[in-house]
């Protein structure tokens, strides 16, 4: 038996009265030594895993190099001394794999030196001196980051702890890792238990230190919760805050973040306690909810709702880690494409099976496919409905947010849409008010305009009343509350998304359907977007769109404000944006284009009777430069208890730099109507080359009804909520 090579294996039960501590040279609790000879040499046999060796390898030696540097914790996120301690963590972690990986004890030597001169520091600490309102940690600002710290630290000592003599290996223990266990479960009582990604990332750093010291106290607080009755802990995370379709209740961005957390806690529950299945729980939930996080994502990048920043991708080590512990335990082909997408893995077991399966070809393309991914633990909380018109990274993508509030995390924006098209957002998100880690940005924590302006109704694509927000901007309220999905549809005629939600304004019901319609001829998808209001009292409905591109033509007139740019209101949001024109389309004229790179987009509204548009701008009242500049648009109609948008957004044309040449810049649709009947509502879309294309929406979703409206002299007959039918050339 060797150190250098990995076996994923354990005996530590937690129903034992106690786990015994080993006597010195026990074997790590996750990196065991087996197989020395076969993994050394493999090491640098696959270039994936060559790679990141190299990588690893050259970070952890500048550290090295560098000296043990453990400053007295002083700054907010991106200061010196945050990323200094970001910095240790990662080379105590790098440098325990190492060890285990090439054997070379100058690797173990410095990740003791760090965790030695942790434990002169750590029993000195109080409350970080920069924590403002949120839950303080002692070596970061927020203890968030004390946990993160843990799940890094704790690992590289697992794999060396084994090498220390008992008086070090006592040192860092009880002066590090025990301390610091108890300080984030009962020294942060509420904040441990909860139901939260803060908790997740709690309960896995007091687990994983648990199995590491050989506490099974610590494991039972971490899997259990504090009074160790299943209401909080571990599981108790697992089990509320992912649907069953392994959807996260925070959105996208943040089950990205709170991915790593529960797989690599859940890889020390496998190694040590096997009989629990943590895999296997709740119908295999977490490796479903790594193939959920990858669907989630357009050209690798995560869908923004929520707090989110844009420029997160798939490229982070939350999911190279997932995407190797998701491949050891499923063997899904699929997740090799993504590794090679990556462009990375992890010096673990798991990152090796990738590489070296990567490297013989077994790779297959990830399924990305439309679906509807329920949202809330039993899956009744509405849900993502994501609809792609093919596999291709630039293929578009409309993605209906129907889904729960997401708890403090989430925005006031029941039933939200965005898109991306052509390898570009088109319809966006805002996501959050924040520069990550950016010290001269409030100490990179989110901006006080992100309950201003970001988490804000007016600042996403879906209906706003009387200028307020959903819930009155009170998220708890929201998170009671979620929309209801009624009809999800996806075939090769349309795909089809149709939602209701109650209660996010007193009084007011709205129900939105959104179609991804594929038309011949047309380079993407059109998009159709009924939104239909009743109140039981007059009221201003408006209804957004933030949009992404420089407008080319408009069909209406416009009164500028070319002089003065005057602010649209004074608060929900509305105090930050700039109005530059308004209008009132008429019943033919109601189109904005824009071109986004090289293609055009036309936004067509059939809007209420006496709306009117304006044209504005994010960015108002913002005397630091907070917020991004971004263009919107917003139908507004006044005075009426009811009322209904129909609107269609078409992708046309392209435009050549090079060539200066420009096609289709004009659109090519003729004429758009709606028509309401007795029991649906009756769209056509009416084409320059003579087709024309007709949607009948059913007021009822039960697929079985049966529906009749004449139109135009035409009787459409169908069968359940949606139709389409089409006119003209090949038909």
């Amino acid at each position: 038996m060797t150190r250098f090579a990995f076996l994923l294996a354990g005996t530590c039960l937690l129903g034992a009265p106690a786990i015994a501590q080993p006597a010195p040279g026990a074997q790590p609790t996750l990196f065991r030594a087996s197989e020395m000879a076969a993994t050394a040499t493999e090491a640098t046999a696959y270039p994936l895993f060559a790679a990141e060796l190299k990588r690893v390898r050259r970070e952890v030696d500048k550290a090295i190099k560098a000296g043990v540097v453990v400053p007295q914790p002083r700054d907010p996120g991106g200061g010196y001394t945050h990323e200094q301690h970001k910095r240790n963590y990662t080379a105590i972690y790098g440098a325990g794999l190492l060890f285990r990986i090439t054997g070379e004890q100058r690797y173990a030597d410095f990740a003791k030196a760090e965790l030695l001169e942790y434990a002169r520091l750590y029993p000195t600490l109080g409350n970080h001196p920069a924590a403002s309102d949120q839950r303080p940690g002692r070596l970061f600002w927020q203890s968030l980051n004390d946990a993160v710290w843990a799940v890094y630290a704790v690992q590289g000592y697992d794999a060396i702890r084994d090498t220390l003599s008992a008086d070090d290996r006592a040192t860092i223990d009880d002066k590090v890792f025990r301390p610091m266990a108890t300080f984030l479960s009962a020294g942060q009582a509420e904040e441990f238990d909860q139901i939260h990604n803060h908790a997740t990332w709690a309960c896995a750093a007091v687990g994983m230190i648990g199995y590491t010291l050989r506490d099974a106290g610590f494991v039972e607080v971490a899997l259990k919760g504090l009074k160790r009755d299943g209401k909080f802990g571990f599981l108790a995370q697992i089990d509320q805050l992912f649907s069953p379709d392994g959807y996260y209740v925070e959105g996208p961005y943040y089950q990205r973040y709170a991915m790593l957390p529960f797989v690599l806690f859940a890889r020390f529950i496998a190694a040590n306690q096997p009989e629990l299945k943590i895999f296997q729980h709740r119908d295999g939930v977490l490796l479903k909810a790594i193939r959920t996080s990858i669907q989630t994502t357009y050209d690798g990048y995560f869908f923004p709702f929520n707090d989110a920043m844009p420029d997160k991708s798939l490229k982070t080590d939350e999911l190279y880690q997932s995407v190797a512990i998701g491949y050891e335990a499923t063997r899904d082909p699929a997740l090799l494409s993504i590794a090679k997408w990556q462009g990375r893995t992890v010096l673990t077991p798991d990152g090796l099976m990738v590489a070296r399966d990567l490297a013989a070809g077994k790779a297959q393309s990830f399924p990305f496919a439309s679906q509807f991914l329920r949202d809330g633990p039993r899956g009744d909380m509405g849900g993502l409905a994501i609809m792609r018109s093919g596999p291709a990274d630039t293929d578009q993508v409309l993605v209906a947010k129907n889904s729960a509030m997401g708890m403090g995390h989430g925005h006031f924006d029941k039933l939200h849409w965005i898109l991306y098209d052509n390898g570009h957002a088109i319809v966006t998100d805002y996501g959050a008010a924040r520069f990550l880690n950016v010290e001269s940005k409030d100490g990179g924590r989110y901006l006080k305009e992100n309950e201003s302006w970001a988490k804000q109704t007016v600042a996403h694509n879906t209906l706003v009343v009387n200028e307020a927000s959903n819930f009155g901007g009170k998220w708890k309220v929201g998170d009671k509350l979620a929309p209801k999905q009624l009809f999800w549809a996806s075939t090769p005629q349309a795909t089809v998304s149709t939602a209701e939600m109650t209660d996010a304004y007193p009084g007011v019901r709205y129900r939105r359907t959104l179609v991804q319609l594929p038309v011949d001829g047309i380079e993407s998808p059109m998009i159709v977007d009924l939104l239909d209001v009743t109140g039981d009292k007059p009221a201003t409905y408006d209804l957004p769109l933030h949009y992404a591109g420089q407008i080319t033509a408009i069909g209406f007139p416009l009164q500028s404000n070319a002089a003065e740019r005057p602010v649209l209101g004074k608060a929900n949001g509305y105090q930050h944006i700039w109005v530059d024109a308004t209008g009132a389309p008429g019943p033919d004229n109601g189109a904005v284009t824009w071109i986004n790179d090289n293609r055009f987009y036309t936004y067509r509204m059939i809007a209420p009777a006496g709306a009117s548009v304006i044209l504005g701008e994010s960015g108002a009242n913002d005397p630091r430069f907070n917020l991004r500049r971004e263009p919107l648009l917003i139908e507004r109609v006044s005075g009426a208890a009811s009322a209904r948008f129909v609107n269609l957004l078409e992708p046309h044309g392209n435009y050549d730099a090079g060539e200066e040449k420009t096609t289709a810049s004009n659109s090519r649709v003729k004429g758009f109507t709606h028509v309401r009947t007795g029991d649906a509502d009756v769209i056509t879309i009416k084409l320059a080359d003579g087709r024309g294309v007709t949607l009948a929406i059913a007021f009822s979703a039960d697929a079985g009804a049966v529906h009749s409206a004449t139109v135009d002299g035409r009787k459409l007959d169908w069968k359940g909520h949606f139709s389409r039918f089409d006119t003209g050339k090949g038909n």
